[in-house]
């Protein structure tokens, strides 16, 4: 219990510290830090839910791949801003492999390929957004893998939650400090973009879900994940 809480605690309090601390005191190039302590403090609850062995290292190269295809999928569909499979591929490892494992896939696939499409102040933004989409996906595993239209349902809300809080950092940014009129500016302006990535999320995991999800769950089994 006590292990679960500092899991837990690692990734809900040490990571926003890091973003408002960077947000709010850092300019120019302190993203980069900003970023690195986040992949750190996003990799450390993963490894504390390994096991020793064979099933560890397996569990790993297993989180490896989906951080992969996360990364690729973007890269295929750069030239549609706003249609992108990484969401879906975060909570497809979290439904499978854990809470955890869906917050490091989450944010190490924002923070390898923002190589390619630029690093910035908003990554350690992306890497925390992706990273709960994937931790609160693995809380809710139970239902969402049982019943297709709430797997559905939380896709879309998790397009609209990435907009949201992306749309904080847009503010805390620019003003160094939380300004509503311009982080109501920022969601109106944003509406289109958010309105397809809700839309985007749910035709990937129509798409992925099962033949994803039931590869994952045969190599649990083979394996012993």
């Amino acid at each position: 219990m006590i292990k679960k809480g500092l899991r837990y605690g690692l990734l809900l309090l040490v990571i926003p510290a890091i973003l408002l601390t960077g947000a709010l005191l850092f300019r120019d190039k302190q993203y980069a830090w900003m970023s690195l302590g986040i992949a750190v403090a996003a990799c450390i609850p993963f490894f504390l839910t390994f096991e020793k062995g064979k099933a560890g290292t397996r569990q790993m190269i297993a989180v490896a791949v989906m951080i992969a295809i996360a990364v690729v999928g973007r890269l295929i569909f750069a030239p549609l801003p706003g249609f992108k499979p990484v969401t879906a591929i975060v909570v497809i490892a979290a439904l499978y492999l854990g809470g955890e494992a869906g917050f490091v896939t989450g944010a190490l696939a924002a923070l390898v390929s923002n190589f390619f499409f630029g690093q910035g102040p908003w990554t350690p933004f992306q890497m925390f957004t992706w990273g709960l989409i994937g931790l609160a996906a693995g809380l809710l595993a139970a239902p969402l893998k049982k019943h297709l239209v709430l797997l559905l349902i939380y896709g879309a809300a998790a397009g609209v939650f990435f907009s949201l809080l992306m749309d904080v950092w847009t503010t805390l940014w620019y003003d160094g400090a939380f300004n509503l009129t311009r982080y109501l500016a920022a969601v109106v302006t944003a509406g289109p973009f958010t309105l397809e990535y809700g839309i985007s999320n749910v035709i990937f995991l129509l798409v992925l879900a099962k033949p994803v999800g039931g590869k994952l769950e045969r190599i649990k089994t083979k394996y012993g994940l």
